[in-house]
């Protein structure tokens, strides 16, 4: 790998938030390289989301700083994240239902578009011409999610998982550096749980996109992530490859808990 590639794309310096007296995240430390996948895990509450909310500028944090390719993000507001490459899914599916599955992604493309607002009211050819450019630039990012023949039905329509294809397909269009799928896998069956692996292996193959996975299906994220880092009550508990976290003691710990003899998750 070449030294320009090993540079991260994404860097958090001691990162962190609270809420009044309540540390949410504390000294959050995270390195993504361009075409790297790697998994965040932990159990309900650990703080994931909070940690994504913070990359995304959702949250701003109390410390620390988020940085993406050289530049400090922190007091950027959530638009500014976007315009700057960083990318967003959520736990539960956010599309424009009532929209087509096209106009989904074309809505994604709309810092790219030229034309003034008069040459949209009269129809002008430079409208058209612009037009039938996203039309097509949406078009291809469909055919990589085997979307293509449900362009011109409405997202509503389509099922869970091909839901969740165009939900990634829709952040591929805003050009971002890294994108962020907040349990991708969640509600999928096994069939679609498997398109998902394929159509995430594309992302990060196609367009040497880099990848930050929240995901509570463990088989998933030891296959898919080179790299896990394990959160608990928003601390860093263990950072290493998927046989270094399964074997790790306080990660098990962390998984299993001490809940009045309850089972807690299992990390497999």
């Amino acid at each position: 790998m070449s030294e320009a590639k090993r540079q991260p794309i994404l860097e958090t310096r001691g990162l962190g938030i609270s809420f009044g007296g309540l540390k949410a995240v504390q000294d959050f430390n995270l390195k993504l390289s361009p075409g790297e996948l790697a998994g965040l895990i932990g159990p309900n509450g650990a703080g994931k989301t909070t940690v994504f909310n913070l990359l995304t500028g959702v949250y701003a944090p109390t410390e620390g700083s988020v940085i993406l390719g050289g530049e400090v993000l922190n007091g950027k507001k959530t638009h500014q994240f976007v315009a700057a490459g960083i990318a967003r899914t959520f736990q539960n599916i956010r599309l424009f239902k009532q929209m087509s599955v096209i106009d989904n992604v074309k809505a994604a493309f709309a810092k790219d578009v030229k034309y003034r607002m008069g040459a949209a009211l009269f129809r002008t050819p430079g409208y058209w011409r612009a037009e039938a450019a996203l039309e097509r630039r949406a078009m291809e990012l469909l055919e990589i999610f085997r979307l293509e023949r449900h362009a011109r039905e409405l997202a509503s329509s389509l099922p869970y998982g091909a839901q969740r294809k165009l939900e990634i397909a829709r952040a591929l269009a805003t050009d971002m550096k890294v994108l962020l799928l907040d349990e991708p896998a969640a509600g999928m069956n096994p069939t679609e749980t498997a398109e998902l692996v394929e159509c995430i292996s594309i992302v990060r193959e196609r367009f040497g996109i880099a990848i930050l996975l929240i995901e509570h299906d463990m088989s998933l994220v030891m296959k898919l992530c080179e790299r896990i880092t394990v959160l608990d009550y928003g601390q860093t508990i263990a950072e290493g490859s998927g046989e270094e976290i399964a074997a790790n003691p306080r990660v098990i710990a962390a998984y299993l808990g001490d809940n009045d003899g309850e089972e807690g998750e299992r990390l497999a």
